[in-house]
């Protein structure tokens, strides 16, 4: 299988479909009526991802608790920030296959490091919610963003840049489109943001910084199921390498 992400050293994702038919009579518990598994090229590795066959399962441990005390663990809303995309399982295995696939989009575990050595989705990259949230003039943002595909605005562009954003604003109306004009998003990666389930609040908050620093929300996913709902669902997860917890 050919190599996916030249050019920065980060997590790769390619979907291959598990194919329908008597040779894969064995898995009974199957992702779609026609895809039994899907393979996903993780760090390097290709992984199977598949649903527990064992239809006795159920979940122990923290991820099959129903109640947690809100605050600070209330229900989020299926869309954190206007214009932001919602999806499910199926989508995110398409965002997979045609976005990631392709170069232009990351799956991003937004949850804190701790969580994500412990496991994580298939494919998916370690970027705490806490990094976007860091100062908008810091290096450290600076650096996250141009990985993403984001391009600084110079000098003697800024003025142009921030009196179109003006334009903008006065079309659509918002007070609340980012006053940052200092970034170029036309090229950055489409991001699909997860943690640990409906009850978890760290991608809703990656998500809002990342609209305020100006980040096109169409260019923006929210799988608010996490990890609770992909565990709920039997499916694959992963232990990823300690190289990888400090790639971002």
């Amino acid at each position: 299988m050919k190599r996916l992400w030249k050019h920065v050293p980060v997590v790769a994702a390619v979907l291959i479909l598990g194919v329908s038919g008597a040779t894969h009579a064995g898995n009974q518990v199957r992702i779609t009526e026609d895809r039994p598994y899907i393979y996903v090229t993780h760090n390097d590795r290709l992984v199977r991802v598949q649903r527990i066959q064992d239809e006795q399962h159920e979940l122990s441990g923290g991820f099959a608790r129903t109640s947690r005390k809100c605050p600070p663990f209330c229900i989020t809303p299926k869309i954190p920030a206007p214009g932001v995309n919602a999806m499910g399982e199926l989508e995110l295995f398409e965002f997979l296959r045609f976005t990631v696939d392709a170069g232009r989009g990351l799956l991003v575990d937004a949850r804190t490091s701790s969580f994500f050595e412990r496991g994580t989705i298939p494919g998916s990259v370690s970027i705490p919610f806490t990094r976007f949230e860091e100062d908008p003039e810091s290096d450290g943002m600076r650096d996250l963003l141009i990985k993403l595909g984001a391009k600084p605005v110079s000098e003697q562009s800024r003025s142009w840049w921030n009196g179109l954003w003006a334009r903008v604003r006065n079309i659509i109306g918002s007070a609340e489109a980012s006053e940052q004009g200092a970034w170029d998003f036309s090229e950055a990666k489409e991001l699909a943001l997860w943690c640990n389930g409906p009850w978890c609040d760290q991608s809703p908050r990656a998500i809002k910084a990342l609209v305020d620093l100006g980040y096109p929300p169409e260019k923006l996913h929210y799988y608010r199921g996490g990890m609770q709902n992909w565990q709920m669902l039997g499916l694959s997860v992963i232990l990823p390498d300690v190289s990888e917890v400090a790639q971002w």
